[in-house]
C-alpha cells in the first residue's frame, strides 16, 4: 500500500524495506519499522451474529483477503479464524474491526435488514446518571445556576487554600503537569466553585451556584489504581449568609 508511491519517477517495481539501526551510546540494535503481521483471532460467531449473515469460515476468510488480511480457520476451534493483520492496518485492534471488515467487503447494501428489536439495543442511562440529572433539575427549579469548571486544578488549589494536608494517597497527580493550574485531579468540588466566584465577583449579587460531577481518588486495590465518585456541591455569596 504505502510502496506504491516510492518510486512514482520509476517504472520499477516500488517495495518499502525496514531498516536496521545501531545505537552507539547503548550498542544496541533494532530493526524499524516492524513489518511483520500481527496475529489475532476472531469469532465465527461473532462476526455472523453482527452481520445477520450465516457465512463459513472459509467465506469470512475469502472476504478478509479482499480488505488486506490473510486469514485462515483456526485448527483449535471450528468458530475461530486465525487472522495475519498487516502493518499498514494500525486501526484493527480487536474483532469487532475484523468484523466491520467482513461486513465492508460483503457490503453494506447487501447485508440483511431488520426491525431494532432483533439486531438493535435500547440504552438506559445509569442510575447514578439519573440520579444526577434529578439533582440538578431541582437545583435549577430552586434558582440555583450551574457550573461546569475544570476536573483538573493546582495542588494548592485542591490542598493548601482549602487548609487541607495531602497525605500523599488521596489525589491523582499528573506526572508531567503543563502548567501550574492542572497538577491534580480534584478531590473535592469546592476548587472550581471558589474560582467561579473569584471570575464573577463583578455580576450582581446574591450569586447562588452549584455543580453535580466527579471527583477522583486513589485506590490501589483497583487495577486503574483510581476511583471516581460523584459528588454536590452548591456556594452562596452575597452581603448576606443567605
Amino acid at each position: 500500500m504505502v510502496s506504491e508511491n516510492c518510486n512514482a519517477d520509476s517504472n520499477l517495481p516500488s517495495s518499502v524495506e525496514p531498516v536496521k539501526i545501531i545505537s552507539p551510546h547503548n550498542h544496541q540494535s533494532r530493526q524499524t519499522p516492524d513489518l511483520t503481521p500481527r496475529e489475532t483471532q476472531a469469532e465465527v460467531s461473532y462476526i455472523n451474529k453482527c452481520c445477520g449473515l450465516s457465512l463459513s469460515p472459509s467465506d469470512i476468510c475469502a472476504l478478509l483477503k479482499r480488505m488486506s488480511h490473510s486469514a485462515s480457520p483456526s485448527r483449535s476451534s471450528a468458530d475461530l479464524i486465525d487472522v495475519h493483520v498487516p502493518p499498514t492496518r494500525a486501526d484493527v485492534l480487536h474483532q469487532a474491526d475484523i468484523m466491520e471488515d467482513v461486513a465492508i467487503a460483503y457490503g453494506f447494501n447487501k447485508l440483511p435488514r431488520s426491525f431494532p428489536s432483533k439486531s438493535g439495543t435500547v440504552a438506559q442511562p445509569l442510575m447514578i446518571n439519573k440520579l444526577s440529572d434529578i439533582v440538578r433539575l431541582e437545583a435549577a427549579m430552586a434558582g440555583w445556576s450551574e457550573v461546569m469548571p475544570l476536573i483538573l486544578c493546582s495542588h494548592d488549589e485542591n490542598f493548601a487554600w482549602l487548609n487541607r494536608k495531602d497525605d500523599g494517597t488521596t489525589a491523582v497527580r499528573l506526572a508531567n503537569p503543563k502548567t501550574a493550574e492542572y497538577q491534580v485531579v480534584r478531590t473535592t468540588l469546592l476548587p472550581g466553585l471558589l474560582k467561579t466566584i473569584r471570575e464573577n465577583k463583578h455580576h450582581g449579587v446574591p450569586m447562588k451556584i452549584f455543580e453535580v460531577s466527579d471527583v477522583a481518588f486513589k485506590d490501589l486495590s483497583l487495577e486503574r489504581k483510581s476511583r471516581n465518585e460523584r459528588h454536590f456541591a452548591a456556594a452562596w455569596y452575597g452581603k448576606s449568609s443567605g
